[in-house]
Parts: structure tokens; C-alpha cells; sequence
């Protein structure tokens, strides 16, 4: 066993015999490590260490608490956290009901617009709660989370810097440079966007299902910012295409979903997606090995349509 998960599991759970310890899934984020816990008496723990600092730790645990008390979207339960301690950690009881890649895997074309109008209508309900400012989130308890405020702008360049941290490859880093420049013209336009809670990574081992209602997992992104820019996100993670369009029926089911709840798209969805579509593209050059090998991609094939695909998010923006 690892000298991290053990020291965390002997502070979350002293004097308690462990069966195995798995890993919980695969993440390209290395400053973590998430694993499923048996113990010997059969529970069922999963346990995530931070590598670096705690503020992740905190911004999760607090962002958990607060969403299970201020709405009705399913949310892990805490079993222990420390966000100080030598190894920052979060351990979580197993969730009821299915991770949403096992129900999509096998459902029809209907069932999987089901499933993506239910994501929507729960990504609405977090985005019902709203906030004076824009903010990183540095902790906080289900009353009330504590933001570290800024404009919009600077708070998307902020996640955009983190981006950047996690990213496996520094080869094309000044992608990161002309976007967040981009960024930082539209000032403007992005200062405007309404202040709302948002998860930051709904990619489909994220969210599960309860009944007829999602929930999301794995909030230690989330921060107060534009509700345009996460639907975009969800958009793009669900479907979990590359190099093609989600499908237009999928993407509306999702959006009809969203609409149920918040009675439209957020405001000025049209006007800032096309910011956000650069922002998301930023994970092709920053996770470059990761699709060369994911997707069994030619490097050099793949990094010529980067370069194509980069320069016309980049021109839809400044033109």
C-alpha cells in the first residue's frame, strides 16, 4: 500500500483492518490519487489523497455539504476529511444507484437522451444557486462557502492556469498563452456573466444515477462562475466524442433538460461560447500523449489539426 493512503487511512479510520485497496478509476490528474477501500469486515470506503496542498481537499468537502443542503441533487456522503493534515484526504461512503457510463453503455438512443436531459435538469438546479461575486472556492461547510472573489476574467484565467499545472506535456504551452490573451480582451463581455455555483468536470464517471435523478461526483474544481461555461463543458464530457460533434439530438435532450429547470439557456449563452470552446480545446495540448495514446492517434497527424482547429476557435473569438 502506498505511504500516502496509508497514513490517510490511519487518520480517517484508526485501528480498522484493510482487505484491499484498488484503484477507483482512471484520472489524468496527477495531483491525486483516488482509491476503493475494502475493509476487512466488508465496508466499502473510497479514499482520495492530495499530492501537493489541501485547498482541493477543502473545496470539495465544503461544496459536497453545501449542494446537499441547499438542493436535491444526490451527493456523495462524507465519512471523514482533513484538508490539514500531513496527507489531505476525503473519504466518501460508496454511492447508491449506477456511475452513469454503466446505464449509458447498453441504453438505446431514447434512454441515453433520457439520461442526458436528467443530467441537465440536475446541472440546472446546482446552477440555481447563485452568488454576488465570482470566486475560487477555499472552503467552507453546507451554510456557507468562503470565495477567494475576483472578476470573472481573472477568475477563468485562474482555472485555466490550473489546467495548465495538471497538463502532461509543456510542448505546446503557448496555446495556453494566446487563449487566456484572448481571454483577457473579452473582458467586457465576460465581467457581465451571472455568478453561479459550477462543478467544472462533468465528464460521465462523475455524475450517477438515483432513480430518475443524477448526482455528481468529484467537486474539487468547482468555484462560482459562469453557467454558460459549465453547460458547454457538460456538453462536450458527456458525450465524450473527439474529433467529431456530439449528437445533435443528445445535445438537445440535455439542453431541453436544463431548460426544465431554469426556463431557458443561461444568459448570453450564444455570445460567450464561443470563449468557452477555446478554453475546452485547451485540454488537446495540454494532455497531448494522453489522446495520442488514448486515441491511437499519429502525432504528427494529430498535432497539425490541433494547430488547424486552434487557429479557428482563436479567430471565431477575436474577429
Amino acid at each position: 500500500m502506498d505511504d500516502r493512503i496509508e497514513t490517510a487511512l490511519g487518520r480517517a479510520f484508526p485501528g480498522r483492518d484493510v482487505d484491499s485497496v484498488a484503484p477507483a478509476g482512471i484520472s489524468w490528474n496527477e495531483k491525486n490519487t483516488t482509491v476503493r477501500v475494502e475493509f476487512a469486515d466488508g465496508e466499502v470506503v473510497y479514499l482520495k489523497v492530495a499530492h501537493d496542498h489541501g485547498v482541493r481537499i477543502a473545496r470539495e468537502s465544503a461544496v459536497v455539504a453545501y449542494v446537499g443542503a441547499h438542493t436535491d441533487v444526490p451527493v456523495p456522503t462524507i465519512l471523514s476529511s482533513e484538508a490539514d493534515a500531513p496527507v489531505p484526504y476525503l473519504a466518501t461512503a460508496p454511492v447508491t444507484g449506477q456511475i452513469l457510463v454503466e446505464p449509458w453503455g447498453n441504453a438505446t438512443e431514447s434512454a441515453r437522451e433520457s439520461l442526458a436531459s436528467e443530467t441537465g435538469a440536475a446541472l440546472a438546479r446546482v446552477h440555481a444557486l447563485r452568488f454576488d461575486d465570482h470566486g475560487l472556492i477555499t472552503g467552507g461547510d453546507a451554510s456557507q462557502l468562503e470565495l477567494e472573489t475576483g472578476s470573472w476574467t481573472d477568475v477563468l484565467v485562474e482555472t485555466i492556469d490550473h489546467t495548465r499545472a495538471l497538463a502532461t506535456t509543456d510542448r505546446f504551452d503557448h496555446y495556453f498563452d494566446e487563449v487566456v490573451a484572448a481571454v483577457e480582451e473579452n473582458r467586457r463581455l465576460l465581467d457581465d456573466a451571472p455568478a453561479a455555483l459550477v462543478h467544472g468536470d462533468l465528464a460521465q464517471p462523475n455524475c450517477f444515477r438515483v432513480g430518475d435523478r443524477i448526482g455528481f461526483l468529484d467537486w474539487e474544481i468547482a468555484h462560482v462562475g459562469d453557467p454558460v461555461r459549465d453547460l458547454y463543458r457538460a456538453k462536450k464530457q458527456q458525450f465524450n466524442v473527439f474529433r467529431t460533434d456530439p449528437p445533435e439530438r443528445g445535445v438537445e435532450a440535455l439542453f431541453e433538460g436544463y431548460r426544465s429547470v431554469a426556463g431557458g439557456l443561461p444568459e448570453g449563452y450564444a455570445d460567450r461560447r464561443p470563449i468557452y470552446e477555446a478554453v475546452w480545446f485547451l485540454i488537446v495540448p495540454g494532455f497531448f500523449d494522453k489522446f495520442v495514446e488514448d486515441y491511437d492517434e499519429d502525432p504528427e497527424e494529430l498535432a497539425a489539426w490541433m494547430a488547424d482547429e486552434m487557429s479557428r476557435l482563436l479567430d471565431r473569438i477575436t474577429s
